[in-house]
């Protein structure tokens, strides 16, 4: 069985994109598995929101815009 440092010295090698998914992978991997019903629901509320985002009904906003906010929420 090969070592951790030997995993990692190999997953170093990897492309980025591998990299990424690699990291997703291991990061879910002692998740529970939702249900179908639970994918399914958050399947209709993304495009929903994708729906509003066309319309103009709603706006994004940027990663800094965000995690600033959050920051200020949490210090105030």
């Amino acid at each position: 069985m090969s070592s951790i440092n030997e995993i990692l010295q190999e997953a170093i090698q990897l492309p980025e994109d591998q990299r990424f998914t690699l990291v997703h992978k291991l990061l879910t991997v002692g998740e529970p598995h939702p249900s179908d019903d639970v994918m399914s629901a958050w399947d209709m509320e993304i495009r929903n929101r994708i729906e509003r985002y066309d319309r103009g009904e709603s706006h994004s906003r940027t990663a800094c815009e965000v995690f600033k906010d959050l920051d200020d929420h949490l210090t105030t």
